[in-house]
């Protein structure tokens, strides 16, 4: 009688041991995966390196709606501009360099676009009412200020409401000599804020 309940006090104490090893080895892997899918605490992500760090910033923006162009790893003059655009969304340094900061506001943001929203890659300028020779008004009217766009009328017709991310929702309300096709011109409120955006490659979405 004694042996039998040594040896099931044996068997059960296994068990035990086999089960908290096998507990251990889950919560290693799931650590691990975690780790691999997020870039460590204090490291900074920029132009020029590449790797799952960057992998994953890059997901999160096109999550975001943000171009990258292809998600390869490598942190490239796109996934730079659409860091960028991030950041100045949020009020953000805009430096390109993914720290702590940013990492923490790219975790946290919502996708304010729809997965079901038409989505176009276009090439934007900026511009002001205050640049050399712009005027003080759109084509339709309206006095030019930040969320107002120029496009081409026969691509995106005029009065379609738009998000573009790193500018924010805006209306197709004005056209420009040079703007065809998948052009589109930004407006900004001064001269120095369309100078800062510059010429990109962006994602515009049509908001239905």
């Amino acid at each position: 009688m004694l042996v039998a309940l040594t040896m099931i006090a044996f068997l059960t104490n296994a068990n035990a041991v086999s089960a908290t090893k096998e507990a251990n080895e889950e919560v290693h892997k799931e650590t691990t995966t975690a780790s691999n899918q997020m870039p460590a605490k204090g490291l900074l992500i920029k132009q020029g390196m590449s790797g799952e760090n960057v992998k994953t910033v890059q997901n999160l923006l096109l999550e975001l709606g943000y171009n990258v162009g292809t998600v390869d790893g490598a942190f490239g003059q796109k996934t730079f501009e659409a860091v960028r655009q991030f950041q100045m969304t949020h009020n953000l340094i805009p430096d390109g360099i993914v720290g702590e900061l940013t990492l923490a506001y790219l975790r946290r943001a919502e996708p304010i676009t729809d997965r079901n929203m038409r989505s176009i890659s276009m090439v934007a300028s900026a511009y002001s009412a205050h640049d050399p020779g712009n005027g003080s008004f759109t084509s339709t009217g309206s006095p030019l200020r930040k969320g107002l766009v120029a496009v081409d009328p026969n691509f995106i017709p005029l009065g379609t409401r738009l998000y573009i991310p790193g500018y924010g929702n805006a209306i197709a309300d004005d056209v420009g000599g040079s703007i065809k096709g998948n052009r589109i011109d930004l407006a900004f409120d001064t001269h120095g804020e369309a100078l800062q955006f510059g010429r990109q490659e962006i994602v515009v979405y049509i908001i239905e």
